[in-house]
């Protein structure tokens, strides 16, 4: 291994890349630190650990590439790009305009991405403003707007409009400058750049929590005890991370091979075609998206009715009442949350499938290509077959997908750990992060084979 990384870096072309997607990322890690001068970092930092809140602010932030607990320059991370191009991936595939746009190859490509950046513009004025709105809120008694801030000193919510713009449009140049920056990373260096900028926000967090983990830590038997952190639960900790890694990466790279055949044809005195191949379907054709827009819609509840129970005009009946939904959705050994969860990746899984993949667009392809699968017609019977072989092997990638989403939830409502420690063992930025990790050495990979070198994952 140490000699194929030698290699990589003997190669001019790919060490430059290599070297410039580490300034850039370095460039990204920087800026995550700046922080903006208007909000009281200290009171901050006390308070968003608490509550529903500094839950929701916790889970986002594994997969936005952001710091929402601390109010900074990148305090949005990618998530608004993310969010725009989702979007329009799901409107191409409704919209007859947009899907005749995305039929006109690299122009309708580049038309695409610049209408992509506006409604990333529009969605981080939209979003900075609402986080601003409930980072300024007192919270404890405490205010968060820095004293010489304030235009009224007896209202701790007295920021002036002038600030407010002014942050507003420094959040949003942040953000945008993170898609540039994943831009030039693409353009002039190696892998996907959003993809590697959210894979640092959550690799990053990683030192942090082993810290945080190994100081609560008690070296000694103490039982798998929740509010007690002994060498059983290291031991189980450590065997689970091997356990989920593992199965990820089977997950990720497993894919049904379906055997394919090309039609024999004669030139001349030489016959061409007639050699057997396979078309692979991944088992995980949806990816993360499932988990992502499972748990975003069931942070709301919680929140909400979080929000409802804290108003002073409800009763002390109806207090409770919300108190206890908002605990039924609020993650944990819940079974309704649990239960919710699974049901909505199945859905997702499902839906982002049927959006993403088209048996009918496929066997087409096939057709044009002089290819059939054997045993079954082209045309309608091959995309028929394409269907139902994909609705089978997507029942199995939504299961592995709920199974490993709801193991950070259940490690730290078992095992007494920290969410920010319990994420690294499932859930979307571990499925992020062995994503992104096995792109990026097929990137590398490529330029080794176009120079006659074995590939780091060859034996």
């Amino acid at each position: 291994m140490w000699e194929k990384l030698r290699v990589v870096f003997t190669i001019p072309e790919l060490r430059r890349k290599i070297l410039l997607t580490l300034v850039l990322l370095g460039i990204y890690r920087i800026g995550f630190h700046v922080t903006l001068p208007i909000i009281d970092q200290e009171a901050i930092r006390a308070t968003t650990g608490q509550g529903s809140f500094g839950d929701f602010v916790d889970k986002v932030a594994v997969f936005a590439a952001s710091n929402l607990q601390k109010a900074t320059i990148f305090g949005l991370g990618i998530m608004p790009y993310i969010s725009a191009s989702i979007i329009f991936q799901l409107l191409g595939s409704v919209w007859k305009p947009l899907e005749e746009l995305r039929k006109e190859g690299e122009t309708g490509r580049k038309k695409i991405n610049e209408y992509t950046r506006y409604l990333t513009v529009a969605l981080c004025f939209i979003q900075s403003w609402f986080y601003l709105f409930a980072v300024m809120q007192p919270r404890n008694g405490v205010g968060m707007i820095a004293e010489q801030f304030l235009s009224d000193p007896t209202d701790p919510t007295s920021l002036g409009f002038g600030w407010q713009l002014t942050s507003v449009l420094t959040m949003t140049c942040g953000t945008i400058f993170l898609m540039w920056l994943g831009e030039q990373i693409d353009e002039f260096g190696i892998g996907n750049g959003i993809s590697l900028l959210i894979m640092a926000g959550i690799l990053a967090r990683m030192p942090g929590a082993m810290i945080n983990l190994i100081k609560n830590s008690e070296f000694e038997l103490v039982g798998l005890n929740p509010s007690r952190t002994g060498i059983e639960t290291l031991i189980v900790l450590a065997c689970l991370f091997v356990a989920v890694v593992v199965g990820v990466v089977f997950i990720t790279l497993g894919q049904r091979r379906i055997p394919t055949q090309s039609a024999k044809h004669v030139r001349g005195r030489r016959v061409y075609g007639g050699t057997r191949q396979y078309l692979p379907l991944r088992i995980n054709q949806a990816g993360v998206m499932p988990i992502i827009f499972a748990s975003s819609l069931l942070m709301l509840p919680a929140m909400l009715f979080g929000a409802v129970a804290a108003a002073s005009w409800l009763g002390e009946g109806g207090r409770s009442v919300f108190v206890r939904l908002s605990g039924m959705f609020g993650g944990g050994l819940s079974f309704t949350y649990n239960l919710l969860y699974v049901v909505l990746i199945y859905f997702f899984c499902y839906f982002w499938t049927a959006i993403t993949f088209n048996p009918k667009e496929m066997a087409d392809n096939l057709k044009d290509y002089g290819t059939f699968i054997p045993g079954y017609r082209p045309g309608k019977r091959t995309a028929d077959y394409l269907e139902k072989v994909m609705v089978r092997i997507t029942y199995v990638g939504a299961g592995f997908l709920a199974l490993v989403a709801i193991v950070p939830t259940m490690i730290s409502s078992s095992l007494g750990v920290s969410f920010s420690i319990a994420s690294f063992y499932g859930g979307t930025g571990l499925l992020i992060a062995v994503s992104v990790a096995f792109d990026l050495v097929q990137k590398i990979d490529s330029h080794l084979v176009m120079r006659n070198y074995r590939g780091l994952l060859e034996g």
